[in-house]
């Protein structure tokens, strides 16, 4: 069988970064790797049907794209909540903690119910019923 094992994201705030996937999605985190000779740090975030998320920091690597802006390559990973109420509702939390919806729940020409928010460090994130 072939699967997606798992998508890897640079953060600039590993902890904050995990503690916010945490939060909202109910993940689970593995203990922190360090790597003290290429100062690199990482978390593997589990999510509830086991899709994993990365999140390393390296402190030379730059930003190379402004926080939500469009560009060429991977642009935004989808969370399934199950239901369009269950993103009208964490999609307003979201906003209410002052995290930027940058699209709001709607009906898509696909016919899929989303909304589009961003993590702390301005990854686009697809809320989807």
């Amino acid at each position: 069988m072939i699967k997606i094992e798992h998508l890897a994201l640079w953060v600039n705030d590993l902890e904050g970064m995990r503690a916010f996937y945490q939060q909202w999605f109910s993940a689970t985190a593995n203990a922190m790797y360090h790597n003290e000779k290429k100062q690199f740090r990482s978390y593997f975030i589990t999510f509830g049907e086991g899709a994993r998320l990365e999140l390393m920091q390296r402190p030379d690597v730059e930003d190379t794209i402004a926080p939500g802006a469009e560009f060429r390559g991977l642009t935004h990973f989808a969370i399934q909540l199950g239901s369009e109420a269950a993103v009208d509702e964490m999609t307003g939390r979201m906003q209410a903690a002052g995290l930027s919806v940058v699209g709001p729940p709607r009906r898509t020409g696909d016919g899929y119910y989303e909304s589009v928010v961003l993590d702390p460090e301005g990854n686009r994130l697809e809320l989807m019923a």
